[in-house]
């Protein structure tokens, strides 16, 4: 298992990819509220995909990168964690 990366030591391209998903997916304050918690929680993910479902938005990820954001409803591949 690895530790979610931190955003400051994500790479420059995956940082911009997840900004524009979170603009363009309108992912709320409260909702990165939420996202914020959980990996100030350092939480281990596993190395291959996973996914993370806060109800209104999964946030995706392989390893220590979360790489996207997905819409409630629509469908995550990879381990629920």
């Amino acid at each position: 298992m690895a530790k979610i990366a931190r955003w400051e030591n994500l790479p420059e391209g995956i940082r911009q990819h997840l900004i524009d998903r979170m603009r363009h997916r309108e992912i709320s304050i409260a909702d990165l509220n939420q996202l914020r918690l959980w990996i100030e929680t350092e939480p281990e993910v596993p190395e291959e995909e996973w996914y993370k479902d806060f109800g209104s938005f999964k946030i995706c990820g392989c390893g220590s990168h979360p790489k996207t954001f997905l819409l409630r409803g629509q469908a995550a591949k990879g381990i629920a964690l």
